[in-house]
């Protein structure tokens, strides 16, 4: 099976055709600070429609199969999705809606209700949380019909050592925020939860750290339908190494996927 992570060589050759993002990225650096509200909004609207443009370059989400949500700085009860109809590869910030606690949408239009029923339950049981990603991924999807956690048989499986969980669930389609609540009560603190027979979902303090983690757990999901009896890393090693997989890791995560795949972050719009 070919890695979905791996461009082709005509990919390589857009990219390298493609104005990219040149400024030099720190190892040790996070998220920014802003002065106030308006700023921070408009760069997590920013970050979002980059992040729909990460999942859409890497062929995910082309049926409209996933959501990612970046709550509001200012009003923490809502949160921005992008517009239903708009093909994640193209995602600007003028195509983010802004989704209030009662599901409806400020200024109209329309959104996949499913990710209401998901994305709003999760929010208000993680007030500590700023987003929440999944989508049904050709590792990820396939991974979760065996109702089983991730083994660390690889580094990035380290990241998710004792910090996901699983729901055991057959609502494999949500239908409101019953069983939004119901998967917010299955991830508890963790960073991830493996929906059963339905795909990922991963959380994180930035959108960036969100979606670096939702990509780290792709990969894994794929190390291990690939080889689902490796030798696992030994505990005190696995634990080691979570420690060094946080939300600052997972935000670096993003910034090389946003980086590759999407090298010109001016396309998001402003």
């Amino acid at each position: 099976m070919k890695s979905n992570l791996s461009p082709t060589t005509e990919e390589w050759c857009a990219m390298a055709e493609t104005p990219t993002d040149r400024q030099f990225l720190d190892p040790a650096a996070y998220e920014p600070e802003f002065d106030g509200p308006a700023e921070l909004r408009a760069h997590r609207k920013r970050r979002l429609a980059l992040a729909y443009r990460v999942f859409g370059a890497m062929g995910w989400g082309s049926l409209g199969d996933g959501h990612i949500s970046a709550r509001d700085p200012e009003r923490p009860d809502c949160f921005w999705l992008g517009r239903y109809g708009v093909p994640f590869r193209y995602m600007t910030t003028d195509d983010l809606v802004l989704v209030r606690a009662d599901g409806t949408i400020e200024g109209g239009g329309h959104i996949n209700m499913a990710a209401y029923y998901i994305h709003h339950p999760v929010h208000e049981a993680r007030p500590e949380i700023v987003s929440a990603a999944h989508c049904h991924t050709p590792y990820g999807t396939p991974f979760s019909a065996k109702v089983t956690k991730l083994a660390p048989i690889s580094q990035e499986s380290c990241a998710f050592y004792d910090d996901h969980e699983i729901f055991d669930d057959e609502e494999v389609n949500i239908g409101s925020t019953d069983g939004g609540k119901r998967i917010a009560a299955a991830i508890g603190a963790a960073r991830a939860v493996i929906l059963r027979n339905h795909g990922l979902l991963t959380v994180g303090a930035t959108i960036d750290s969100a979606v670096g983690y939702f990509l780290l757990m792709e990969r894994c999901t794929e190390v291990q339908v690939k080889v689902p009896d490796g030798v696992p890393i030994g505990p005190e090693s696995a634990k080691r190494t979570h420690a060094d997989f946080d939300d600052v890791a997972a935000w670096q995560v993003f910034q090389w996927a946003q980086r590759s795949f999407v090298p010109d972050p001016t396309v998001a719009g402003r």
